[in-house]
């Protein structure tokens, strides 16, 4: 391979081309609306759709995922989310990167384009559940929701999840009270016995 090649298939080079893309992109009123929460370094404002095109012009790479997401800059980590292969993207790596997650949107976003193509979803979602990081446990009933659309979702398990939903449906967090009643009307939806399990969770509750 030539060095003229290897240069241009380099993250460095792809994350320049990346970057351009997105300036070109920019949406400037949404961008200094959402810079003003201070969740990433850089926002550029661009709308999920024209991300999705964007990725479409990369290949999946491992490389080039790890070093979108280090950029710390909120486009360039819904792309890493959205090109990362789920082959070689490990528990632990998955852990540093969920750590690393502030927002509803990029929660939400990562549960859906790539944590549902894992097959430890169900015990990193079971995991983070039971932490105490808001965001983790946002992230955690994110990631419950596709489980159960899977079908993914054992008797003894939804026992532990309608534990963790009665005592989170209740939080005085609105985020993730939000999520935890998200995923009892998925759970719910999922068949007549469930139905009946989420309304005795309810109906206790409330």
């Amino acid at each position: 391979m030539s060095n003229t090649t290897e240069q241009n298939s380099s993250p460095t080079y792809l994350i320049n081309i990346i970057k351009k893309e997105l300036h070109a992109n920019m949406n400037g009123i949404a961008s200094a609306a959402m810079r003003q929460t201070e969740d990433y370094r850089v926002n550029f404002g661009v709308e999920l759709p024209r991300l999705q095109n964007i990725a479409t012009e990369f290949e999946p790479s491992h490389e080039l995922a790890q070093a979108l997401w280090k950029e710390s800059v909120r486009e360039c980590r819904i792309l890493a989310t959205l090109l990362m292969p789920a082959k070689g993207f490990d528990p632990e790596l998955c852990d540093v990167w969920a750590g690393d997650i502030r927002t509803v949107e990029l929660a939400q976003i990562f549960a859906l384009y790539l944590m549902r193509r894992l097959p430890y979803a169900s015990q990193k979602a079971f995991e983070w559940i039971a932490s105490e990081r808001l965001m983790l446990q946002v992230l955690g009933y994110f990631t419950m929701c596709h489980v159960l659309r899977k079908g993914e979702m054992r008797d003894r398990s939804a026992e532990e999840l309608l534990d963790h939903l009665a005592c989170d449906i209740q939080s005085k967090e609105p985020k993730l009270q939000t999520a935890a009643v998200k995923t009892l009307q998925i759970y719910a939806a999922q068949s007549e016995i469930n139905a009946e399990r989420a309304k005795k969770v309810a109906d206790y509750l409330f």
